[in-house]
Formats: structure tokens, C-alpha cells, sequence
């Protein structure tokens, strides 16, 4: 356990620097500024406090939570009832004030996973797989009305296509409309700057770091994960570069300046998105240009 506990260190180290470096531990007025204890679920009987970061192992971290509430293990496994309302019947909405009077003899601990892939896994689920008349799949048709340009093949898909899912993303970003729960940037979700956190998970090393959290709060007897291989294997990577291909590098230099911070303070790398991108000449955002190792925004990158 002594190698994942210095991983959290690290991974502490990075997100306290990184929160002073951009100015995110400063109470203020904006989403991002403001300390957000809405998602956060308190277990007062064994002491554990999670931030719910949708398509981050929140099925199974769901299916945890409702176990440490006191509904059966069969009872779940049987139950048509959406997880997030039967834990929510037993873990009400709590104040600031709640959540860090409750932090103060609680470990907190939050999933972190790098935002492309979270925001593909939740495009897969919700649009790919819609239930139908369910309200993403409502939504999907709106998309495909707006955004699918005429003169497209007949066999075009029912569901919208990537493309037509991230330039209807930009466009409610660059409105100011707060985004789905599944696609919103964990830490405007989160506000991890402004709440602490004791662990941070990860997807990528997720069934090492569950071994460290139930070791931590004693929960072994409790709750028993069933462990998959959540890494990233060549079958993610193929879907990544299917559907991200498919982007301009101008859509790249869109979605990084929104999920930024979730880059910047859990250490994830933008870069290599970048290589499959499609080729256009465009300036790319600082930051971006930054984790590229260019010299300034300015810098132009051709095809």
C-alpha cells in the first residue's frame, strides 16, 4: 500500500499547486469559484463522503454507496430502480456547512478520469445507446434536427453523430447553459479546490485505488467490488481514435478550454488528442499550446 499512498500524495500535491496556480481556491461568485456540496454523498455511520463524477466507476461506486445505506446486495440486483434515487432516499442533499462539519471525522474521496474519454463514454451511453423516449434520447433528436446538415447520407444514424454532439456541447457552452451531469467538468462539479478531498482515485489505476480506500475506512467487510479491468485497453483506444478522428482541431481547442481545469488539476495530458484531430490551420488556446509545448496561443499549427 505504500506505492498508492505515495501516488495520493502526488496526486494531492498536484491538485493543492495547481488550485492556487489558477486562482481556484478563492471563494467567489462563479460556478467555479463557488463551493458546490450538492452531489456530494455523506455516510455519517462509516465515515466516507464521495463526490459522484458521472461515468467515472460511478455505477459501481453507486451500487457501493447504496450497500453502506442498507439496501441488500439482492435487493440491488434485482431492483429496476435508478441507483442515484434509492440512495438519495438515504442520503439527503447537505449544506456546506453539513459537509464540513461531517469531513471532520469522514474520509472524502473523489474518481477522476481524463475528460475525453469520460465525455465519450458518456456520448456511447446516453445518445449511441439511448433508451428510447428517455430524455437524452429526446434530446438526441433535437441535436440531429439542429445541427445535421442537409444532404446527409440516408444511412445516417438515428442517434447524432460525434460531431453533431460536440458542436451542440460548444454552442451550450458558449451560451453560459449549465451542461447534463454527465458531460459537466468534474470540477465545476466538484469544486475540489474548495473542498477537500483526502483521496483521489483514479480510472486508470481505479482497482488498486478501491483496495486503498476500503483498506482506509475499514470497509472490507462491508462492501466487496467485484473488480474488473478498468485500464485503458486497445479496445478504448480504438474508440478514441474512431471517434475523435472526427473532430477539427478547432473543436479540440473548444472542448479543452472547458474541461481545462479537470486537465490541469488531475494531471491529465491533452497532446496526443491533437495527432488525430483533423488537419486545419486555427490558433490554439494558451493553455492547450502550453501541454503541446508550444511557445504561446498564438502559434499556429498547420496540417
Amino acid at each position: 500500500m505504500l506505492k498508492v499512498e505515495k501516488r495520493m500524495e502526488r496526486r494531492r500535491k498536484v491538485l493543492v499547486d495547481k488550485c492556487s496556480e489558477l486562482g481556484l481556491d478563492v471563494v467567489g461568485s462563479d460556478p467555479w469559484h463557488k463551493p458546490n456540496p450538492w452531489e456530494f454523498l455523506v455516510n455519517k455511520k462509516y465515515h466516507i463522503i464521495w463526490c459522484n463524477v458521472f461515468k467515472a466507476a460511478s455505477s459501481s461506486w453507486m451500487f457501493n454507496f447504496n450497500i453502506l445505506a442498507g439496501y441488500s446486495p439482492e435487493f440491488l440486483h434485482k431492483t429496476k430502480e435508478i441507483f442515484l434515487h434509492l440512495a438519495r432516499v438515504r442520503y439527503p442533499r447537505v449544506t456546506l456547512e453539513e459537509l464540513k462539519q461531517a469531513q471532520n471525522d469522514s474520509i472524502t474521496f473523489i474518481i477522476a478520469r481524463h475528460p475525453f474519454e469520460r465525455l465519450l463514454s458518456a456520448y456511447r451511453d446516453k445518445f449511441m445507446f439511448a433508451v428510447p423516449h428517455s430524455f437524452h434520447d429526446k434530446l438526441g433528436r433535437k441535436i440531429i434536427r439542429t445541427y445535421r446538415r442537409k444532404g446527409f447520407d440516408n444511412h445516417a444514424p438515428k442517434h447524432p453523430t460525434f460531431p453533431e454532439f460536440i458542436r451542440w456541447l460548444l454552442d451550450q457552452v458558449k451560451q453560459g447553459n449549465y451542461l447534463d451531469m454527465h458531460f459537466v467538468a468534474s470540477t465545476r462539479f466538484c469544486t475540489p479546490c474548495l473542498i477537500n478531498f483526502d483521496i483521489i482515485m483514479k480510472f486508470e489505476t481505479l482497482e488498486e485505488d478501491q483496495l486503498y480506500l476500503i483498506e482506509k475506512t475499514g470497509l472490507k467487510r462491508v462492501i466487496a467490488p467485484e473488480w474488473r479491468n478498468m485500464g485503458k485497453g486497445k479496445n478504448t483506444l480504438e474508440l478514441l481514435l474512431q471517434f475523435f478522428s472526427q473532430l477539427t482541431r478547432r473543436e479540440l481547442d473548444g472542448l479543452y478550454d472547458y474541461y481545462r481545469y479537470d486537465f490541469e488539476l488531475f494531471d491529465y495530458s491533452v497532446a496526443s488528442y491533437y495527432n488525430i484531430a483533423k488537419p486545419n490551420e486555427i490558433k490554439i488556446p494558451e493553455a492547450a499550446a502550453i501541454a503541446l509545448g508550444k511557445v504561446s496561443a498564438s502559434t499556429k499549427v498547420k496540417a
